[in-house]
This record gives structure tokens, C-alpha cells and sequence, in this order.
């Protein structure tokens, strides 16, 4: 990791920290909600053998974070239990329930005694059935998850597809949504995440490898413009935690980044291979901000809502303004 030496808003030094860069104020001069973002980028492996292992990894990738005063980390997907499973089998030996299991006790601990807030994702078991989950912790304990509703090739086969929707979450720090990889794909999931409300979509991925190219001439992948993409056209910030590595023959894409809410990302994109976590002072309630392009132009008031209603047929939750 970089170090460089960084200035707060009110121009006092914050001294040498890794890779931190900053975003536009919702007004400028003005932060209502300053936070610190953490993407975090590892090398998780799959396997109850490897389950302390990833564990312990993501323990000192937390602790790091905190160290850079983070306020809000993100992790990969299924960053304790690595992702290529043989079958339903090892799938079930490695779900816990949520949020009852050990894991996620484990992160409410943490976020309980360093006050931040934690999106990690694992594999959820809720009787018989198994899902990809992200879940949204904080100072006061468990928030709320959100099961992943676009399922990638062989999650087909043992997770079963969200089934709760695309719930955006009050916090003291502002509201968040919370979507898992594939779903990037998918551009009603952060449109509807926005029009809901959203200040910020925390994303937890692993990108893995698809046919070439995997990366265009910069060293960024597809999956990462998509992001980029989403946030541009939602006026949303959204922070995407990859892994990286190989396992059992699939390679990950890295490019993890916190993109602002114009879409370009604030400060860089993790490389391909790096184990890293990158930081961004952000103002969480930018995305209240009117996106006004042009004085002809708003981009939510330019929505044509008389041919398409604002949540797109989506009926889990209310539009609020932003």
C-alpha cells in the first residue's frame, strides 16, 4: 500500500495513510455526513480448512481499516469462506445462519467495540436453503441483510435467489443499500437502490475471470465500468470490495473501487492482483444532491415516470426524496 499524506476538509493534516482520496460535497463546503470508506481487496480460499485462516485474514484487514479511521468497510463476497465450492455438501459445511451464527456475532463485536459499521457477505443457511447474503452491521449491533437476487453459473446449483428484495437501510452515517456482484449486471438493482433512497450501495464481489478480454488497456475490467456506469446514472456513490487470486481453476478480477457520485472513481481502482484496501473521505449524503447536467437537463427529473413508474414495477418499499 501507498502512503501519502492527506488534508481533512478543514485543511488540518490527517497525517500518512494509504491510499485516501475524497469526494464533492453535496453543498459545497458542507458535509453533513463525513465518512471514510474502506474497500477491502484479499485473497480468501475455500474450504473448512481454510475457514480460520480467512477469518483471521479479514480480522486484520478490519483492524487495519480502523486504524485509517474508517468508518464504513466493505468487504468481498463469501471473504470467509472462499467461493468455488464442489457442490451442495461443502456449501451447507460452510453456511452459518444469519444473524445468529459466528461470523456475523463476530462483526457486530467489532463494530460494536470500534464504532463503524461492516457489510461482509457468507453463506447463509435458513432451514434448508442456502444464500449468497450480504448483511449490514454497525455500533448498535445487527442492521439487516440483503440475499443475493442474480445468481452467477454454479450458485445456481446450491444457492437459492434472494427472496427479501432490495431493502436500503436507515444508519446514523446515512442510508445504504447493499447489492452482490452479478446483481451489478443488472441495471434496475442500483436504480431501484437509488430511487429508494440510497446514499450509498456497498457491493461485496467476486468478479471472476469471463471470456477475453479480461481487461481493456488501463488494466480495468468490464465489471468494474459497470459500477462506474451505475453511479453515474444514480447520482449514487458505490463501493465495490473483489477479491483477487485463484481457486480451484477460477481466477478473480481485483479492481476494487469506491466510486464517487458522478461516477468516476474517487481516487484509484485496485490492480488485478493486489492485497489492499482502499479509502475514500466521502460526503455519504452527496447523493441528495440534484444532478443537474445542463439548466435543461436533471437527470431524476428527466426520468420519463409517465412511461415507466419511478421503482420500475419494483413494490418492496416507497420512493424517498433525496
Amino acid at each position: 500500500m501507498t502512503s501519502t499524506t492527506q488534508m481533512n476538509p478543514s485543511g488540518l493534516p490527517l497525517g500518512n495513510v494509504p491510499d485516501i482520496a475524497t469526494s464533492g460535497d453535496a453543498i459545497p463546503g458542507l458535509r453533513a455526513s463525513p465518512v471514510r470508506v474502506a474497500v477491502v481487496q484479499f485473497d480468501p480460499q475455500v474450504g473448512v480448512e481454510n475457514l480460520e485462516r480467512n477469518a483471521r485474514a479479514v480480522h486484520e484487514r478490519l483492524v487495519a481499516a480502523v486504524e485509517n479511521q474508517a468508518k464504513l468497510i466493505v468487504l468481498p463476497e463469501l471473504a470467509t469462506t472462499g467461493y468455488c465450492f464442489t457442490g451442495r455438501e461443502e456449501a451447507y459445511a460452510h453456511a452459518e445462519p444469519v444473524p445468529g451464527g459466528g461470523t456475523v456475532q463476530g462483526w457486530i463485536a467489532f463494530a460494536a467495540k470500534h464504532d463503524v459499521y461492516i457489510v461482509g457477505c457468507l453463506v447463509e443457511q435458513d432451514g434448508l436453503q442456502l444464500f449468497d447474503t450480504a448483511v449490514l452491521v454497525g455500533p448498535d449491533g445487527y442492521i439487516g441483510r440483503y440475499r443475493k437476487t442474480h445468481l452467477w453459473n454454479n450458485e445456481k446449483l446450491w444457492f437459492t435467489p434472494g427472496d427479501e428484495g432490495y431493502p436500503v437501510f436507515e444508519t446514523k452515517i446515512g442510508r445504504i443499500g447493499l447489492l452482490v456482484c452479478w446483481d451489478i449486471w443488472f441495471p434496475e438493482a442500483p436504480r431501484i437502490l437509488a430511487q429508494l433512497g440510497a446514499d450509498i450501495i456497498c457491493t461485496p464481489t467476486n468478479w471472476v475471470w469471463t471470456p477475453p478480454p479480461l481487461y481493456d488497456a488501463s488494466g480495468t475490467c468490464m465489471a468494474a465500468y459497470l459500477t462506474i456506469t451505475a453511479a453515474h446514472a444514480n447520482n449514487v456513490l458505490i463501493a465495490a470490495a473483489d477479491r483477487v487470486g485463484q481457486e480451484r481453476g477460477s481466477g478473480f478480477m481485483g479492481n476494487s473501487l469506491i466510486a464517487g457520485t458522478n461516477g468516476w472513481p474517487v481516487g484509484r481502482i485496485a490492480g488485478p492482483d493486489e492485497d489492499t484496501i482502499l479509502y475514500a473521505d466521502v460526503d455519504l449524503t452527496a447523493a441528495r444532491s440534484a444532478p443537474i447536467w445542463t439548466p435543461l437537463n436533471d437527470l431524476h427529473r428527466d426520468r420519463r415516470t409517465d412511461l415507466y413508474d419511478p421503482l420500475l414495477g419494483y413494490r418492496g418499499g416507497k420512493a424517498l426524496a433525496r
